[in-house]
């Protein structure tokens, strides 16, 4: 499971509207190869479910990640921060070996 933080949430919603994505839409999170740790964290918008897929209702939010995904995922805490430290997106995974400085990247 993939826990979502309240500043997130709100950060996610304002992304949502600002965009003028309806409300079918849900949040896909996964990894891909890449990144100076070698796999890096994707966000994004869907609205199609696939075979595979895993879905988590995290406080009345859809949250969707691939299997593949969940693997190196389960168990993270998706937090948003804004302030002079960095603005963005952090992904607190207990997963991760190593993370990268900018924290947008890491291996397992």
């Amino acid at each position: 499971m993939i826990t979502v933080t309240e500043k997130a949430k709100s950060k996610i919603e304002a992304l949502r509207k600002d965009a003028n994505i309806s409300d079918d839409f849900f949040l896909r999170v996964a990894v891909q190869g890449g990144g100076c740790s070698g796999l890096s964290y994707k966000l994004d918008f869907d609205n199609e479910i696939k075979k595979g897929d895993q879905e988590f209702d995290e406080s009345g939010y859809k949250i969707v990640l691939d299997m593949k995904s969940f693997l190196y995922l389960a168990g993270t805490e998706l937090d948003f921060s804004d302030g002079l430290n960095g603005k963005g997106f952090n992904f607190i995974n207990p997963n991760a070996s190593r993370t990268c400085g900018c924290g947008e990247s890491f291996s397992v």
